[in-house]
């Protein structure tokens, strides 16, 4: 894939559901510390998420971090709009910025 049709995925990918996390490995099997406690916020807020393990494809790892002009991962979408890693999310988390934001947003009631 070209470098735009990568983008153009990613893209498609984030509007596609109302909260998308980009992350190493699965909401279940978590490919690193960071990725583990971003689905354990969103688990403990009990939100539903779509995620999309960025191992799996290279060419969406560094895509990712092209698209939200972002250097790291994971990376949480909601509305399509760029969050942050897992530091802003816990940032957000433990002020509760995080839940306001989700009702805000009508992802959570």
């Amino acid at each position: 894939m070209t470098d735009q049709a990568i983008l153009d995925h990613i893209k498609s990918t984030v509007e596609a559901d109302d909260i998308v996390l980009f992350m190493k490995g699965s909401p279940v099997f978590p490919q690193c510390g960071f990725s583990s406690l971003a689905t354990k916020i969103l688990d403990i807020i009990g939100v539903e998420f779509a995620s999309v393990n960025v191992l799996e494809d290279m060419a969406v790892r560094e895509g990712i971090k092209a698209y939200s002009e972002w250097p790291t991962i994971p990376q949480l979408y909601v509305k399509g709009e760029f969050i942050g890693g897992s530091d802003i999310m816990r940032e957000m988390y433990e002020s509760g910025e995080l839940k306001a934001l989700l009702q805000e947003k009508g992802v959570l009631s």
